[in-house]
């Protein structure tokens, strides 16, 4: 845990898409200076915030760098745990181009029907865009094209809290775009 100010950045999980070494799979969450955000929610997330005793309740946004499981699989978990908890908060996932078509296909893949069942809680979905600053509940996400192929855009997530910016990698080879998204930011997670 990373305390910067009022912001704190937990890793609940950084481990690879195949829990090497026990971890949990990549799970970060920002809290501290408005509401609580994760980024990134690979699909152990919901096992790693229960053991750190994160109510996923309260979680209101989602930011997902790209579209491997590892990285957004844990989103269907985290859906149809609000639906069994009685969840009423809204849920807003912001993530690449085609997020909520990948999440809903996932969904019914794991779960069938799912994605049509009638649910105390809204869940939104936000195309993000490579260069294009977007306001997700209380951050400013600004995605730099990463080099990671996913079927999707890959993003260098570049993400404004509370008065700090916070940039995080997820996947990618060497790119110049690392440098820009990290450029004086507080705290380059890589």
């Amino acid at each position: 845990m990373r305390t910067m100010s009022q912001v704190e950045l937990q890793f609940l999980g950084s481990g690879d898409a195949f829990g090497s070494g026990g971890r949990f799979q990549t799970c970060l969450l920002l809290r501290g200076a408005g509401d609580p955000v994760l980024i990134d929610c690979g699909a152990s997330s919901l096992i790693a915030m229960k053991r750190a005793s994160v109510d996923p309740s309260t979680l209101g946004w989602v930011l997902l760098s790209h579209l491997h499981v590892d990285h957004f699989g844990g989103v269907p978990f985290l859906i149809l745990d609000g639906q069994f908890s009685r969840r009423t908060r809204p849920l807003v996932v912001a993530g690449p181009p085609s997020v909520q078509t990948r999440i809903e296909a996932t969904m019914e893949v794991f779960f069938p029907g799912s994605t049509s069942i009638t649910r105390r809680f809204t869940t939104d979905f936000v195309e993000t865009q490579a260069g294009i600053p977007c306001s997700v509940g209380p951050t400013i996400v600004t995605p730099f094209a990463a080099q990671h192929a996913s079927g999707a855009p890959s993003y260098i997530l570049r993400v404004e809290y509370g008065g700090k910016v916070i940039t995080y990698s997820g996947d990618t080879e060497w790119t110049d775009a690392l440098v820009d998204a990290a450029r004086g930011a507080d705290l380059f997670v890589c």
